[in-house]
């Protein structure tokens, strides 16, 4: 809903000091605690541990286990990292595209396309390794790239055409658009799954993506359908207003001519909508002076109520 949109969401109050740190940053902070911890746990044992306690057996993925039941498997294999460069390498990543993706989509509907990017490419993984355990082994599973490939995905979704570096082997640099970054890293998914036993759960990273784009394109797309659009639309009019506070002030312009007997779903549908929409896409500075002048016409309406 546009409720979720970044721009829409409630401003905090001035005088406060309070710091909340965005979802990306804490998914970054708990799977470096817990790789501090998968190092630390085992040290703990006693010389007299035959088998000095490790955090894999338990929150990691194994195929056979969530036959038995251990569902919480497909949450807890997303914190634990095989090395530290797995880790990095998911860390940044959630840096470049998370921060995107969560003040696209919001935090809340942020964290449940990670979550469930991370859920769809462990049971992905784990099917392949039920039905084929002589060639993907089995387990466990790791990481948090199924998720990190979802935001990846959800990226590429929502911003086809925008250009992105990707370092080839870790050296040659290449730049293409996000659509074309994403036809290859299912390609190489793809043709990772014919690889046994390559260490890399390739299955994970295709089902990630896969859940990625599912999630932009049906559970939070955008614009939403217009039976929801009539919904609180007063407190969304309201919410309006700080977009143009933040677009610099609109006064001293012209009034748009617009319909006057517009109901206010079919003028926030037909006139506020699209505007919305390219503020998300394209930055609140690419508005024309006539979409400047809507919004602050919806603002003066709102002002009179």
């Amino acid at each position: 809903m546009l409720d979720d949109r970044h721009y829409m969401r409630d401003e905090p109050i001035l005088h406060t000091r309070q710091v909340h740190l965005p979802v990306w940053l804490w998914l970054v902070i708990v799977n470096v605690a817990f790789y501090a911890a998968k190092l630390i746990v085992p040290l703990t044992g006693t010389a007299f541990d035959t088998a000095p306690p490790r955090l894999e057996p338990y929150l990691g993925l194994y195929p056979a286990d969530l036959l038995r039941g251990h569902v919480w498997q497909l949450l807890t294999f997303q914190l634990l990292h095989a090395g530290p460069l797995h880790l990095v390498l998911n860390c940044v990543m959630l840096y470049f595209f998370g921060r995107v993706i969560e003040n696209a989509l919001g935090a809340p509907r942020f964290l449940v396309l990670y979550a469930c990017s991370g859920v769809v490419g462990g049971l992905l993984q784990a099917a392949l390794s039920l039905m084929f355990p002589m060639h993907f082994g089995p387990g466990p599973v790791v990481g948090a790239s199924a998720g990190v490939f979802g935001l990846i995905a959800a990226f590429a979704v929502l911003n086809r055409d925008t250009p992105i570096t990707t370092l080839v082997a870790f050296i040659l640099p290449v730049t293409l658009p996000a659509k074309y970054l994403l036809l290859a890293e299912f390609v190489l998914a793809a043709l990772g799954l014919l690889q046994p036993t390559s260490g890399i759960a390739h299955g994970a990273h295709l089902g990630g993506m896969i859940a990625g784009i599912l999630y932009v394109k049906l559970a939070a797309q955008l614009p939403w359908p217009s039976r929801l659009r009539r919904t609180s639309f007063q407190r969304r009019l309201r919410q309006l207003v700080r977009v143009g506070a933040r677009a610099g002030a609109f006064t001293d312009q012209p009034d748009p001519v617009l319909p006057d007997d517009l109901p206010p779903d079919e003028f926030l549908a037909r006139e506020v909508d699209p505007i919305l929409d390219k503020i998300s896409a394209h930055g609140i500075q690419s508005l024309t002076k006539r979409e400047r002048q809507i919004l602050e016409l919806a603002r003066r309406k709102i002002q009179k109520q």
